[in-house]
């Protein structure tokens, strides 16, 4: 019995990290991304269904979600795609990074779990249960300096999922956040606007920042769990960070 799953932002960093280990795990993946020619790769290499679209154009998410309706029943959704842009203060930030912020971590995810919940309803008929799982940040739990707009945005995607869960009661459809803390992705770099030596600085020193593939081995757990178990919220940090502006730089060791 194959399942399918929808993986967003699936050309990179946790997306792609995820989309890999169910298709390890003998899922059909079908990735959601704007680089054609990377999913084109992923579809060479794991067999991935390749979907390009920006999500956060209406119109694209809106073609997308009918090409992956028409694909069938659906198990899980993984709402991966996000993302900062800018470390400004709430006084100086650049409305247009807040917007797209927004349009990204929420709005998307908002769109695309409303015009995929037909096919995931399918999905729970069939096989007796489905996910939608959604990656937010320690971000959405702490603010920090500078982070307003991220703040902002993740937090209204953690309530985003609270009332989804509420509305979901009744129904054999897990709802699913997973929060990370530092990931050593191409986060900071994109934050940074391609700023290399900006972004490096971020994880100077930090032993053992989360890697891609910690997410998604988290991810693939907690859907991969029997049908009546649900991890509501999973906050996932290295052992280095105490919070978003708390942070061990150099060797891990035991206080004298």
């Amino acid at each position: 019995m194959t399942k399918r799953v929808v993986v967003t932002g699936a050309s990179s960093g946790i997306g792609e990290a995820t989309a890999r280990r169910f298709a390890a795990n003998g899922w059909e993946v079908v990735g959601v991304a704007r680089r054609a020619e990377r999913l084109a790769e992923l579809q060479a290499e794991i067999g991935l269904v390749p979907v390009v679209a920006d999500l956060a154009d209406d119109a694209a998410l809106e073609r997308a979600a009918v090409e992956i309706s028409a694909l069938g029943p659906l198990d899980a959704l993984v709402n991966n795609a996000g993302g900062a842009f800018g470390l400004d203060t709430v006084e100086h930030g650049d409305v247009a990074d807040w917007r797209a912020m927004f349009e990204i971590n929420v709005i998307a995810v908002k769109q695309l779990i409303g015009a995929l919940l037909p096919a995931l309803r399918r999905g729970a008929a069939e096989h007796g249960n489905a996910d939608i799982l959604t990656i937010t940040s320690i971000a959405a739990q702490v603010a920090y300096e500078g982070g307003g707009g991220y703040n902002a945005a993740k937090f209204a995607a953690h309530a985003l999922m609270g009332a989804l869960r509420l509305e979901l009661v009744g129904e054999p459809i897990r709802v699913i956040e997973v929060a990370p803390g530092m990931v050593k992705t191409d986060f900071s770099l994109v934050r940074f606007g391609g700023d290399q030596e900006r972004a490096d600085a971020v994880y100077q020193g930090v032993e053992n920042p989360l890697t891609a593939d910690d997410i998604a081995e988290t991810i693939v757990h907690a859907i991969e769990l029997p049908g009546h178990v649900n991890l509501d919220l999973v906050t996932i940090k290295p052992v280095a960070q105490g919070a978003p502006y708390k942070l061990a730089r150099g060797p891990l060791a035991p206080k004298d």
